[in-house]
């Protein structure tokens, strides 16, 4: 894809959907919104780790310690961490090619 384009498509393309669609599911939903497939599959990835990751941790507490599992947010806030960071680098993006966009049509 031209390179133009893309970033055409970006700015075109609305920054509050974007940032919305990262930050409700969470999974970089708003990165295929944008059709930027990059950043896509690296939250997809990083969701999938820290899911297993959490996963993994949890199978090791001891069930019979009620404690243990009355306190434990870290998988739920991991998540929370990344689409956050996703929500806000889907709408800086845009809003950076907008400014180039418009930039660019300035100089024409």
């Amino acid at each position: 894809m031209n390179l133009q384009t893309k970033n055409r498509i970006i700015a075109s393309s609305s920054g509050w959907v974007a940032a919305l669609l990262n930050f409700l599911p969470g999974l970089g939903t708003g990165y295929l919104y944008q059709r930027r497939w990059k950043p896509y599959w690296i939250t997809t990835i990083t969701s999938a780790v820290w899911v297993y990751l959490d996963l993994s941790r949890q199978y090791s507490i001891d069930t019979s310690d009620p404690a243990s599992l009355q306190t434990d947010n870290a998988g739920l806030i991991g998540i929370l961490v990344i689409s956050s960071v996703s929500a806000y680098e889907a709408a800086i993006k845009v809003k950076k090619e907008r400014e180039l966009v418009l930039t660019n049509q300035n100089e024409d």
